[in-house]
């Protein structure tokens, strides 16, 4: 595998949800850089999992984490080998982060299909999955919220441990396994900007929020006056 440098992969944006429409949308605006999925978005949307799959792939999306469920390791296996040779290069399996799950991880890893280990909510977890070999590890920045422990903490505590262990060039340690951080469970436009500063180098969030990036009230104030000067200076112009 590569090895991972700063700058490179970092500060990625992440649609996720499973309706198409809005992943084409905003995947034209040519800031989208990837798409998580899971069991429940997929049932949101009502449609054949595979249905919805087959139209990401088509708009172009480089990244799509599809997540499996099964008990046995090499169901992980089998299932995220056959969704790789369906789907291609842009197919990322989700595994949740269990002894099952991790053991399906590394079997998956060792055939360099990328791996997103899910519902992390620990640094612990976020350890066994760096050995594991996964691509991404996503901690569920609201939901350990949700339980009155700090989920933006986390980010910068896995960041931490990931840093001085994986990826410090300055200590001469080169790890033949990159594992980024894959901030999940977004619900405001602050986690995305503090997930960033403490660490994270994906960021996934649902349309709803990515579309609020774009506001503040004072670009708002700006536009207005600078329209208004505009109309203002080339009724000057049309007098003359």
């Amino acid at each position: 595998m590569t090895l991972f440098f700063y700058g490179e992969n970092t500060m990625r944006i992440f649609l996720d949800t499973a309706e198409v429409n809005l992943i084409r949308n905003y995947f034209d605006t040519g800031l989208i850089d990837g798409v998580t999925t899971n069991p429940t978005l997929i049932m949101k949307s009502g449609r054949d999992p595979e249905d919805v799959y087959r139209e990401i792939v088509n708009i172009g999306v480089p990244d799509i984490s599809m997540e499996i469920v099964a008990d046995d390791a090499y169901e992980f296996l089998n299932e995220g080998c056959r969704l790789r040779d369906k789907f291609g290069e842009s197919v990322t399996i989700k595994v949740p982060c269990t002894p099952e799950g991790l053991k399906g991880c590394k079997l998956l890893s060792e055939k360099d299909i990328r791996v997103n280990v899910t519902l992390i909510f620990s640094s612990a977890q976020a350890v066994l999955a760096h050995k594991a070999g996964a691509s991404y590890v996503s901690p569920f920045v609201g939901r350990v919220d949700d339980n009155s422990f700090d989920g933006l903490g986390l980010i910068k505590e896995i960041a931490k441990l990931y840093d001085y262990h994986i990826y410090s060039l300055a200590r001469g340690i080169y790890t033949d396994v990159e594992t980024q951080i894959l901030s999940a469970s977004i619900r405001n436009v602050r986690d995305v900007s503090k997930s960033f500063e403490f660490g994270a180098n994906v960021v996934t969030m649902p349309p709803s929020v990515f579309g609020k990036m774009y506001n503040h009230v004072l670009t708002d104030k700006g536009l207005d006056l600078f329209q208004r000067d505009w109309e203002a200076a080339h009724t000057l112009r049309v007098v003359k």
